[in-house]
């Protein structure tokens, strides 16, 4: 029985999942909306939530200039960066998360992702949907 087992297994082991998610996360941080099923992008969204409000908590420190941090200031700013680095391994994303997406964002309190659903897959009828992050200027 799975009482109180959260989170769909989606046919992968627990090493399989979190890689794909971690790639996935990157992907929609990179392209700002991805393509994928619809079981995947209500998981993705999530991880992807978490991951982005790393980056909004220290958006107020990433405005101000490196020089005239404090220490506690600077360690708060790596930790959020190596939090983030936990799920996004890709060192572009984690750049342009913190760069980019996190200041746009962060005038909003949550729900940085929005899933859309599409369509059924062709060849196997499975759901499809976009999976977005919500106030980019594209």
């Amino acid at each position: 029985m799975r009482h109180r087992k959260t989170g769909r297994r989606l046919g992968r082991s627990s090493s399989h999942r979190k890689a794909l998610f971690s790639n996935m996360v990157a992907a929609l941080v990179k392209a700002g909306r991805i393509h994928t099923t619809e079981a995947k992008a209500k998981e993705l969204r999530g991880i992807a939530e978490r991951t982005i409000n790393w980056g909004v908590s220290v958006s107020e420190l990433l405005a101000k200039e490196p020089d005239k941090l404090s220490q506690i200031e600077r360690a708060r700013l790596v930790h959020a960066r190596r939090m983030a680095q936990r799920v996004l391994k890709d060192q572009d994303a984690l750049e342009k998360l913190f760069a980019e997406i996190a200041p746009q964002v962060a005038d909003r309190p949550g729900g940085y992702t929005r899933v859309l659903k599409t369509r059924n897959r062709r060849g196997d009828a499975a759901p499809m949907a976009f999976i977005e992050i919500v106030g980019l200027d594209a």
